[in-house]
């Protein structure tokens, strides 16, 4: 049996002719960029993401580096997050003209530890002028922080928000995997939507995430409508008007063919979400009685949506390289944490800085996860993961 990590064709297929219309009328009205389809998504992701505005941009990474700009982090800032995410969490800092900053993670959630955040600005920081956080690593005024809602499950947003409160730091969600998941306010007795508890938030529609475009596509969220208005200037060079520029922007536009796509699409996010948690707690049985296998884990407070389903394993590569002799397709979803890329090798940290990111690096493995996965399917996966578990026990 041969299982694709990632199915994009089934989807699509069913799709196709409602696909196919959007590419029509994108056609037909020469409509090609911004305009009234990119509109209509981004009044439907709002109401969606349960957020007043939603602002359509080329990427994912586009929407991070508006949505810290918009909100008010200046160049020289430092912008906190976690070492464990993809690096386009930290080049939206840097693009910013931000320096991004460490924070390790929950040992069991893989999200940033509100313990070590509170610690993070307890020990490490000084006031600054103004009455503005410095840090001590760099002497640079701490005004943000950055939480990951990795592999499709919040980060444990009361406790964050808490902090930012009371250290006056602006609170931004990388939402980018994590359409449609939600977490329960405790604070505010309610369950949330990602993209609606910062100042503001960013996805991605990166055709693999839960909500994909067929392209590259992105967009930025937020209740405030200073900072969307600030942000729909940025995508557009600057532009308060045509060619009247009050500041220097970008060109981060979303197509309009990929804005009606994923309009088309939006209306089914919901049941694959669900569909996606029934294909985890069928793992999570299937795994259950294994004590080399660690399932993920989901608090109370959270509804996760799965955008991978990630299992920790002490030999990470020889299962990999098991399954993949099955036909099991895998991924790994980071092999190496930011503080030890080359990239970042100037802000002088060292492999044992963050422990918790650094250990689950090596462990973590991607199992196939999409909607249409089958309960056969899954069976044949978790019998040969358990097959290799038992032998390298």
């Amino acid at each position: 049996m041969k299982i694709p990590f990632l199915d994009l064709i089934t989807p699509h297929t069913e799709l196709e002719p409602e696909l196919t219309a959007v590419f029509r009328q994108v056609l037909r009205t020469a409509g090609f960029v911004g305009g009234p389809m990119v509109e209509e998504f981004e009044s439907a992701f709002a109401a969606f993401c349960q957020v007043n505005h939603a602002v359509a941009v080329s990427s994912g990474t586009d929407a991070l580096r508006f949505a810290i700009t918009a909100c008010g982090v200046l160049r020289g800032d430092v912008v906190l997050t976690v070492p464990n995410t993809f690096i386009a969490t930290t080049e939206a800092i840097s693009q910013a003209g931000a320096t991004p900053e460490f924070i390790d993670v929950d040992e069991r959630t893989y999200n940033l530890s509100a313990d070590n955040l509170r610690i993070f600005l307890e020990t490490q920081c000084d006031s600054g002028p103004a009455g503005k956080l410095v840090s001590r690593r760099s002497g640079k005024p701490v005004t943000a922080v950055l939480p990951v809602h990795l592999y499709g499950q919040m980060a444990d947003m009361d406790a964050i928000l808490e902090l930012a409160e009371h250290y006056n730091l602006a609170v931004i969600e990388d939402a980018c995997q994590a359409h449609g998941a939600t977490y329960f306010s405790r604070k505010l007795n309610r369950w949330m939507k990602a993209g609606s508890m910062g100042r503001a938030a960013a996805f991605s529609f990166y055709p693999g995430k839960n909500l994909g475009a067929c392209g590259e596509g992105g967009a930025a969220t937020t209740n405030d409508p200073l900072i969307a208005s600030q942000m729909r200037v940025l995508r557009d060079h600057g532009q308060i008007k045509k060619y009247y520029h009050d500041t220097e922007g970008y060109n981060g536009r979303l197509d309009a063919l990929q804005a009606g796509i994923l309009h088309v699409k939006l209306p089914h996010l919901a049941e694959w979400n669900a569909l996606r948690r029934e294909r985890a707690a069928q793992y999570n049985r299937l795994f259950a009685d294994n004590n080399a296998v660690t399932a993920p884990h989901e608090p109370d407070w959270s509804r996760a949506v799965y955008h991978l389903y990630v299992i920790r394993v002490s030999d990470r590569d020889g299962l990999i390289h098991h399954l993949n002799n099955n036909g099991v397709g895998t991924g790994i979803h980071y092999p190496i944490p930011l503080h030890m890329q080359r990239a970042y090798a100037a802000l002088g940290y060292s492999p044992n800085d963050f422990p918790v990111a650094a250990r689950v690096a090596k462990e973590l493995i991607s199992l196939p996860m999409f909607p249409q996965l089958t309960v056969q399917q899954q069976a044949f996966v978790a019998e040969q993961v358990l097959a290799f578990s038992s032998v390298a026990v």
